[in-house]
């Protein structure tokens, strides 16, 4: 009874201090993952001592990876697998063999471990594994599943945990003669083979029946006590079989993803699966000796630094080999380079059986353990140092476009159509939709099963990154006449609108929303339309209901209507200012952005946005206004006034960061392809004073048009000709840059032309006779 309390009390505390420390790790803007680590390291046996029943607290915080592999089993299902079992069987089955053979050779060569290989394949299996719980937790922490990269790092670290039941029947007869490896592994394979019999057979026959008996029950645990009960008796099925837990459980979600229970089954689960995460976590943080990595402090660094770029040189090239666009084989060689939490299972094996001594099992946990540690900090420096990478004009064509279109189809139409960017669930519909009002559409994809499905229906579409330039110049984005982005990932949406909209400031986009928190930033990115789709529904169900009612129905619509006007914000939970700053923060961490200050003799300096149309001039999105005063006013409205000494965050490539700088001094703006458009001061010796816009001929002489109009205060858009100029109108002037240069001189002080004596061509100097002096002029 008395170890049994002690138990207990060891459990208590461990939930304790993982949740202070990932309250701490959340409170720095740190992982939480990070926070259990510690908090393990503090009470385990090397910090404080507190645990004492260690033995049965890791046995426990197995539940964690069983929980978090049956649950990315339901949401990760077979229609997913087979997106990616290419690069999942293919590339993740080379990238063990690879890793254990050059681990073998490098060993023979350094005389690591003297002549024995076997040595080297158990060293290599370690190594070949890569953490299947951190990568999870910070992809789904990251909204990154369902993005390439994610799909991609997800379908290697399922056969890596399937290899694992293969390694774990291998081991034993790593340092048994030849034969007896081969006889291992086939037996291994042959159990493999009958349990995935098993399971199909069960995931359809079986567990669908047993699913609907639990649900007509209507009752929450019971429900929830039968999926327990499945996925655990799978796992210990598999772990009976000479495999492992961790296989059983995700086999076991993959098995009830097909079922209509799926998501009710993931709603329950989840809880469970982050209390059990948060122990398996900390109990990993219990296994990390500080006082021995302070004294091989120089040792495990340099192992941890092998480790990743060793793995980083193995996985990048693979996934690249595999067709997958250059960026996202980077992020998945940094994703899966750190050495995988079920080493430490395979350490702890390989010590039992004399493969390795306490000294070198201490290394590898020690090396494991902080390339674990390190995962989070990489994986979220990693959009940071490809923003950076992708400012460099000579790496920009290889990143940011992440490529050509791998194919194109016969015909697609170059005009007026509409560019879907996504053809999953949403875009199929909605091609569809316009397909049936005689739309044209061309559809941008990167999945080879949808581009099929494209081809088979005979729809037009390009195959590529929605987010390459090349592929939206492909698909002919600017002669569109609209775009729709659904697109699953936030920042592939971010990036496709911004970099759409550098091509055709004009294009009228409408974003799918994948948050609400989302919905500010697209808005301020230059989408016409954002829309929510669990908002939507919400609508659209309100409005049923007041329709049925006995509402009018125009006043319901008209009501609806503002609210998407509002962008929702009657249906979005409050936040603090503090939390709209720190999510904006995030936002734009994978766009090019910086603070700009607003010189005070600046002529947008009394505009608002809207006058001062800086997106649409000039190519940035502004994103937030720092005052003077230190107020910020995070995702401003076009109503927001710029005032004297304000500081502006804004998103762009460095061309149009240059043409802000340009165009908010009143020079000449010229954003990409773009023409060019400055804002002029009539002075009062100019020598257009009290002349009409239509007597100076601009548009018909120069080919340049007055845009706007600012006059005391006033914004006049697209000035009448007949208005006389009066002393300190501001122009808005745009046209080519060399016909804004000819023109430069009409609005000049006279003092000031009088001194320059400018020489102009013949044609030049009889459009200036009428407003210059004659002596000005020399022809």
């Amino acid at each position: 009874m008395q170890e049994d309390f002690r138990l207990i009390v060891d459990l208590v505390s461990v939930l304790a201090v993982a949740a202070c420390g990932g309250l701490l790790a959340a409170l720095l803007r740190q992982p939480v993952l990070l926070g259990y680590l510690i908090g393990g390291i503090v009470i385990g046996p090397t910090g404080l001592g507190l645990i004492k029943e260690l033995i049965q607290v890791e046995t426990l915080a197995q539940f964690g990876v069983a929980f978090l592999l049956f649950a990315l089993g339901v949401e990760f299902s077979f229609a997913e697998l087979k997106k990616v079992k290419a690069i999942a069987l293919g590339g993740g089955g080379l990238q063990i063999t690879l890793t254990i053979a050059v681990t073998v050779i490098v060993c023979g060569l350094t005389g690591f471990w003297g002549a024995l290989p076997a040595k080297g394949v158990f060293l290599g299996a370690i190594l070949s594994l890569s953490s299947t719980a951190v990568v999870l937790k910070c992809l789904m922490e990251r909204n990154e599943t369902e993005t390439p990269h994610g799909q991609v790092m997800l379908g290697i670290l399922v056969v890596q945990d399937l290899a694992l039941g293969l390694m774990l029947a291998v081991l034993p007869a790593l340092h048994q003669p030849g034969e007896s490896i081969v006889m291992a592994v086939l037996t291994a394979l042959v159990r493999i083979g009958l349990f995935a019999g098993g399971a199909v057979i069960a995931g359809k026959w079986i567990i669908p029946p047993l699913l609907r008996m639990l649900a007509r029950t209507e009752s929450q645990e019971l429900f929830l006590l039968g999926v327990v009960a499945l996925c655990l008796g799978i796992a210990l099925l598999t772990e009976y079989l000479g495999l492992s837990i961790e296989m059983g459980a995700f086999v076991a979600g993959l098995m009830i993803s097909e079922v209509e229970y799926a998501d009710q089954t993931l709603t329950y689960v989840e809880p469970l699966r982050d209390i059990f995460a948060s122990l398996f976590f900390a109990s990993i943080g219990m296994l990390i000796d500080p006082v021995f990595l302070w004294k091989n402090l120089e040792l495990i660094l340099g192992l941890v630094a092998l480790a990743f770029i060793g793995k980083f040189l193995i996985i990048t090239p693979l996934v690249k080999l595999f067709r997958y666009p250059l960026k996202t084989a980077l992020i998945a060689g940094f994703g899966l380079a750190q050495i995988g939490e079920f080493s430490f299972v395979l350490a702890s094996e390989g010590q039992a059986l004399g493969l390795v001594s306490r000294q070198i099992y201490l290394l590898i946990l020690g090396t494991t353990a902080v390339t674990l540690v390190l995962t989070p900090f990489v994986l979220r420096l990693v959009p940071i140092v490809f923003d950076w990478l992708e400012s460099m004009p000579w790496l920009k064509p290889y990143l940011s476009g992440e490529g050509k279109p791998l194919e194109v189809a016969e015909e697609l139409p170059i005009k007026d159509h509409i560019v879907v960017c996504g053809y999953g669930r949403v875009g199929k519909n909605l091609v569809k939709l316009l397909q049936q009002h005689d739309l044209p559409v061309v559809v941008i994809d990167q999945s080879e099963r949808r581009i099929q499905e494209l081809r088979e229906a005979g729809v037009p579409y390009v195959y590529g990154n929605c987010v390459s330039f090349y592929v939206l110049e492909t698909a002919m984005v600017s002669q569109a006449k609209g775009m729709a982005i659904a697109l699953p990932d936030p920042m592939s949406i971010r990036l496709c609108l911004k970099r759409a909209l550098e091509l055709s400031p004009d294009l009228d986009v409408v974003v799918r929303a994948t948050s609400d928190k989302n919905i500010e930033v697209l808005y301020q990115l230059g989408a016409r339309e954002v829309v929510q789709p669990e908002f939507e529904a919400s609508l659209e169900m309100a409005t049923y209901i007041l329709n049925a009612v006995g509402f009018s129905s125009v006043v319901v619509q008209r009501e609806m209507q503002e609210i998407r006007n509002r962008h929702y914000l009657d249906l979005r939970p409050e936040q603090s200012a503090s939390q709209v700053s720190r999510h904006l923060r995030q936002a734009t961490q994978d766009l090019n952005n910086r603070w700009y200050a607003l010189p005070e003799t600046s002529p947008l300096i009394g505009m608002t946005l809207e006058e001062a149309d800086m997106r649409y001039l000039t190519g940035v999105s502004l994103m937030a206004i720092r005052r003077a005063n230190g107020e910020e006013i995070d995702y401003p409205d076009a109503s927001t006034k710029l005032e004297k000494g304000d500081r502006l965050l804004v998103v762009g490539s460095d061309e149009e960061f240059a043409a802000l700088e340009e165009f908010a001094v009143g020079r000449a703006a010229v954003p990409g392809d773009n023409s060019a458009c400055q804002w002029v001061i009539v002075n009062a010796d100019c020598p257009v004073l009290g002349k009409t816009l239509a007597d100076l001929h601009i548009r018909e002489k120069y080919g340049v048009q007055v845009q706007s109009m600012r006059r005391d205060g006033k914004f006049i858009r697209f000035p009448n000709g007949k208005m006389e100029l009066q002393a300190q109108d501001q122009l808005l002037l745009c046209g080519s840059l060399t016909s804004l240069n000819q023109i430069e001189q009409l609005f000049a002080p006279l003092n000031s032309q009088l001194l320059s004596v400018p020489v102009v061509k013949a044609s030049e100097a009889e459009a200036l006779k009428d407003y210059l002096p004659m002596d000005s002029v020399i022809d």
